[in-house]
């Protein structure tokens, strides 16, 4: 009699191990859709709250580099008692923000998130993912401010020293 439960022990494994292996080929969402709703919601977030978030939507989604480059600016104007930020609201790409304008969400071919926005201009997202526990999970990088590849990070970290 041990044979039989051998072999039902053996094939509760094998069926146990395709599951497994069934859930492993499942294909994840891509890192471009990730990166483009990580982005969508990031607007959503900002839209709904009228961009007064604390901290800023932007300083929510940014991975700890761009996180550290706010932070000097913020520091910078603690210290100083003047701003060394950029001037406007970099999401909107304006001093005043239309929340309603009508905007495109789309992927360039060196991977950033584009926003095409309804006034003519348009923003880059350079981001990066990570995946954990089967989930990417995706961070602003950096936000690329202009067509000449303009870097908030880089700009922020050296005016606000």
């Amino acid at each position: 009699m041990p044979i039989p439960k051998l072999l039902i022990l053996l094939a509760m494994g094998v069926i146990a191990i395709s599951n497994a292996t069934a859930d492993v080929t499942e294909p994840p969402q891509t890192h471009a859709a990730m990166k483009v709703a990580t982005i969508t919601k990031m607007y959503e977030q900002d839209i709904n709250n009228q961009g007064m978030d604390n901290p800023v939507v932007l300083q929510q989604y940014a991975n700890p580099d761009l996180q550290a480059a706010m932070k000097l600016e913020q520091d910078y104007f603690d210290k100083e008692q003047i701003s060394c930020h950029i001037g406007y609201d970099v999401l909107w790409n304006s001093q005043d923000p239309d929340y309603e304008q009508e905007k495109e969400f789309s992927i360039t071919e060196q991977g950033l998130v584009k926003i095409s926005l309804a006034q003519g201009s348009n923003v880059y997202y350079d981001l990066s993912c990570d995946c954990m526990n089967k989930e990417i999970k995706c961070q602003v990088a950096d936000v690329i401010m202009d067509e000449d590849g303009a870097s908030l990070r880089e700009y922020l970290l050296e005016t606000c020293r």
